[in-house]
């Protein structure tokens, strides 16, 4: 079925809008999602209180958000109008703050935040090449070697881990 052509100006007469007005409502965010607010202090102390928590929650879900996705180290800091403190952290946070001074220091004297970067993840590396280093020397005692750099304390301890893990087998086993 075809239309009939219709004359603009007499819609325009019938419902009293012209073209720039419904263009106008069609391209108008206030249809589709949330409106813009007004950034300003708010005045009323329990919205100011209610609108705090809540952005504050998104705010923390946020930076675990993009410290998971990104795998970016992230520390977030806040202190409410009361000075109750709200952290987040993925990493020790002294360790990311230090990063960030050293970082921020060592920016005013050339060197670049890649060097900075490097050496800290040079760092980083070695203490896990050191626990690496610790667990394997853990596993081979437990399995009956290196025992002879043990002292009789070490023995000792080693053989009551032995016995509990002994003893957890025999309970799952009856």
């Amino acid at each position: 079925m075809a239309f009939p052509y219709t004359n603009p100006s007499k819609l325009e007469q019938e419902f009293g809008e012209d073209q720039e007005e419904i263009n106008n409502r069609n391209n108008s965010s206030s249809n589709m999602g949330r409106g813009k607010i007004e950034i300003k202090r708010i005045e009323n102390t329990t919205n100011r209180q209610v609108t705090f928590c809540k952005r504050r929650n998104g705010l923390l879900k946020k930076a675990y958000e993009l410290s998971v996705l990104c795998d970016a180290e992230v520390a977030l800091i806040v202190f409410s109008s009361r000075g109750r403190l709200y952290e987040y952290s993925n990493n020790n946070i002294k360790s990311t703050i230090e990063r960030y001074k050293k970082a921020n220091s060592d920016s005013t004297h050339t060197a670049s935040v890649t060097e900075i970067n490097a050496q800290y993840y040079q760092q980083e590396s070695a203490k896990l090449r050191q626990q690496i280093q610790v667990l394997q020397n853990s596993n081979r005692h437990l399995m009956g070697e290196s025992l002879g750099s043990l002292s009789v304390k070490e023995l000792k301890q080693l053989e009551n881990r032995l016995d509990r893990g002994i003893n957890r087998i025999r309970s799952k086993k009856v």
